[in-house]
């Protein structure tokens, strides 16, 4: 059992490879004809074109993937994130095939991914949740009483898409009368996108907070906490800048949000990585669940960097049905503070629209203990518009949340990229703001910071056309 083959691609690819080699497992990539000559594949120990350049036809075509494991010799299948990894259907066939698969059982996937059962065991777990509706099928809103729903959630409302993720189908709602057009252009999103267009409305929390708790369940009900993070920092319902442990968060709060997510992973005897994510009241410090995330999370490397473990390590580990440690047991130590911050290839001033391109130059800040980039790019690379426009992810620990901070903004100095756009600029000058500085985060704090600064370049270009004062 020595072969991981990795169905995935990109920066998370590349991690999960580097972990192989420090376990001695043989990583084995798997390609589009549009990535042949990526990072992920050159890093690999062997590598298998599954397809072209769209992702329906390569990265999410199951057989293709399931082939190049079987011609390989893969014992084990990493899913890494995105793409596959949340598809329980894809989980069952890799385990009928006789192979490991690096992540939660099938059933899990399944229960957390449809949101409105995701709710309904937490609400028996005992976590809070938000008032909100059942399901809205497809097309079924017309003879609905759209008004009567929104006086009795209450607005604003945020539609959403019920087998939705990664920010994907969801849109606020601040008015009744707007209701029914809202929820059929999410219904008609999540069919194009996830095959389902099935919604569901909840309440909204304009001034919120994104705070999760990564878990680890070792399968059998036991399952440990290892601290949270704060991802409030986001555009378009995605995240940019994630932080552990959650700043500004009180000690009573902490504490039941980390037992709220430890119950519900302990009720449904959950194996592996995961992450239940919370939305935090910035007023009232009342917190609710939001979802739960079957997978490892773009953001893990922050928790790694105060525990100093190997997510990824674990996982594999506990695939091959090694005995691992009971962190519940013996509760680990969170030291110091993490940053991380996701370099995209986009444009901040064009509404954070992804900017495809080829890397003409590529320099990135030195690497120590407590500087890390994980990428899935090379100084020639294209970042294709075919999938996502991730660069690089640059995490930077400290003794304390603001000696993590100088260093991310003086490793983000140091990261140079030229040939194509990309938010390196904005991200420097969001973690030097006094929006970020001050550690008051919530989910609109980007938007606050992208009006302040849109005002400011107005108010300066404007001075400049002015002329001189006479």
């Amino acid at each position: 059992m020595s072969k991981v083959l990795i169905a995935n691609r990109g920066e998370i690819a590349c991690r999960i490879i580097k972990t192989c080699r420090d376990l001695n497992l043989k990583a084995v990539a798997v390609h589009s004809t549009a990535d042949a000559g990526s990072k992920h594949v050159q890093m690999a120990d062997e590598a298998h074109e599954i397809g072209p350049p769209a992702v329906s036809e390569s990265y999410l075509n199951m057989d293709r993937i399931l082939y190049a494991a079987k011609e390989c010799g893969a014992s084990f299948v990493h899913p890494g994130y995105g793409l596959l990894s949340e598809n329980p259907v894809f989980a069952r066939r890799v385990e009928a095939r006789g192979l490991r698969w690096v992540g939660p059982a099938p059933d899990s996937i399944a229960a957390m991914a449809d949101k409105e059962r995701a709710r309904a065991i937490a609400i028996g777990a005992g976590a809070p949740v938000l008032k909100g509706s059942g399901r809205i099928a497809s097309g079924s809103c017309e003879g609905m009483d759209l008004d009567a729903l929104a006086a009795d959630i209450g607005l604003p409302l945020l539609v959403k898409a019920v087998a939705g993720g990664g920010g994907i189908g969801m849109r606020i709602c601040t008015r009744a009368k707007s209701l029914g057009k809202i929820i059929r252009t999410v219904s008609e999103l999540a069919e194009r996108t996830f095959g389902d267009g099935t919604v569901m409305v909840e309440r909204y929390i304009e001034r919120a907070r994104h705070v999760e708790v990564q878990v680890f369940g070792l399968g059998d009900g036991r399952v440990a906490s290892l601290f949270d993070r704060d991802c409030s920092t986001q555009r378009r319902f995605q995240k940019i800048v994630e932080e552990a442990p959650a700043p500004n968060l009180p000690g009573n709060v902490r504490e039941d949000m980390s037992k709220a997510a430890r119950d519900l992973a302990a009720g449904q005897r959950y194996r592996g990585a995961g992450t239940v994510e919370f939305i935090v009241d910035a007023d009232s410090k009342e917190f609710f669940f939001l979802e739960m995330n079957t997978r490892l999370q773009v953001e893990h490397p922050v928790t790694e960097m105060i525990t100093g473990l190997d997510l990824v390590a674990l996982q594999l580990k506990l695939a091959a049905g090694e005995q691992l440690e009971d962190f519940s047991e013996s509760p680990l130590q969170a030291t110091g503070h993490a940053i991380e911050s996701r370099i995209y290839a986009e444009n901040p001033d064009n509404r954070f629209f992804p900017a495809p391109g080829t890397i003409s130059r590529l320099r990135l800040p030195e690497e120590t203990a407590l500087v890390r980039v994980d990428s899935g790019v090379l100084e020639g690379s294209e970042i294709t518009p075919y999938y996502d426009p991730l660069v690089a992810k640059l995490i930077c620990a400290g003794t304390d949340r603001e000696d993590a901070r100088k260093r991310l903004a003086q490793s983000l100095n140091a990261f140079e990229i030229d040939g194509l756009a990309t938010n390196i600029s904005f991200l420097r000058e969001f973690v030097a703001s006094a929006f970020f500085d001050s550690a008051a985060l919530r989910t609109d704090v980007v938007d606050m910071f992208t009006d302040a600064r849109a005002a400011k370049k107005a108010e300066t270009e404007g001075r400049r056309s002015s002329g001189p004062a006479r």
